[in-house]
């Protein structure tokens, strides 16, 4: 960047900063001897997957039935479905045709929600393999760590096989300096949930947490897994949350600058269907833009991104990089990426749906 030619807003990617940072995660997963599972609703697009994998990622995580998929029909083999999955309606023949083509996992916090994922799987030739999801402070979904030993207990008689117990220490994402406590909250927790564990089952659980803050402020017992996902491209959040400088983010957000209506301020044409409204409430402003770091992305609507505090006034028809706020949500909502390599396009990677190349 910046690319004369390109059509704005684009997703572009560096794709040898994207390398260095894939190199980077699956170098302290295995120095830490912790498999790397990463969370790949960061992206939603195969090709950079298999880049994951080729790095000695040992599967992928997801989100949704529609990613895991989306991942198995490009080829991957290993999948972990990180969300109390409801396997109701046509998404039990669904979930129930993955399980036999791909080694499944999927998570589980109620008892109904683990009696839908049974009856789904029901008379299949291998059971579901499935995990706890725990809370370990992020108030999200999970169980309560008191509540683990019945949840196992039920999953077991019902004929699921229980691997082990997963967490997201979301709460990292509160402020920055909350990133140390949620890494040993979840450590807490899983500790926690391994006792029980160990007690209840005939072999060592699988014990998987993780978030990008957290796995780069470290990596350590009682963790077995490791599904980080926004370390692939970081944003503005992570340049935040873990000290990511400006020259380890891979993805940014091209937008051009359609009008300069008063001095000090610009309109960019990637308003909130490029950028997402995603602010937490400790960033001030939509992005930051690399051309421009003092100014603020003060206000999106639908196609315009209203730029303030300018200093030097920029031309319609510029091009800036804008890092955005939270690089997952701009990524779902566009269509490819354009893979760059020294300010040159070499690749064009689809998103989603139908990202089969």
């Amino acid at each position: 960047m910046p690319i004369p030619e390109l059509d704005t807003p684009a997703l572009v990617v560096d794709v040898d900063r994207l390398e260095t940072n894939l190199a980077r995660m699956a170098g302290r997963a295995e120095a830490a001897g912790i498999d790397l599972t990463p969370h790949a609703k960061t992206h939603k697009c195969v090709p950079l997957a298999r880049r994951q994998l080729a790095h000695g990622a040992r599967g992928l995580t997801v989100a949704t039935l529609d990613e895991a998929e989306l991942f198995a029909d490009g080829g991957c083999d290993r999948l972990f479905i990180a969300y109390p999955c409801w396997a109701g309606g046509d998404r039990a023949a669904r979930l129930r045709a993955l399980h036999e083509r791909v080694e499944l996992r999927v998570g589980v916090d109620s008892v109904t929600g683990a009696d839908q994922l049974a009856a789904a799987i029901r008379g299949a030739d291998h059971p579901l393999t499935v995990l706890i999801e725990v809370d370990c402070g992020g108030r999200r979904s999970g169980v309560t760590p008191d509540r683990i030993r019945d949840l196992v207990t039920h999953c077991l008689r019902i004929g699921l096989d229980v691997a082990g117990a997963f967490c997201h220490p979301g709460h990292a994402y509160t402020s920055p300096g909350q990133v140390p406590g949620a890494a040993a909250d979840e450590r807490a927790a899983l500790t926690t949930a391994g006792a029980v564990l160990t007690w209840l089952l005939d072999r060592p659980p699988v014990l998987s947490g993780g978030s990008t803050p957290t796995a780069l402020d470290g990596l350590a017992h009682p963790l077995t897994e490791v599904r980080p996902g926004t370390y692939v491209f970081g944003d503005r959040q992570q340049m935040h949350l873990a000290a990511v400088p400006e020259d380890e983010i891979a993805l940014v957000v091209a937008a051009r600058v359609v009008s300069v209506p008063r001095a000090g301020e610009a309109v960019l044409d990637a308003g909130s269907k490029a950028l997402s409204s995603d602010r937490p409430a400790w960033l001030t402003g939509h992005g930051w833009i690399a051309e421009a770091p003092e100014a603020t992305v003060a206000a999106l609507t639908e196609e315009h991104a209203v730029v303030r505090g300018l200093r030097r006034p920029p031309a319609v028809g510029d091009l800036v990089r804008v890092v955005p706020n939270h690089v997952c949500t701009a990524v779902n909502l566009g269509r490819e990426i354009t893979v760059v390599s020294d300010g040159k396009i070499v690749d064009m990677w689809p998103v989603g749906p139908g990202a089969r190349r």
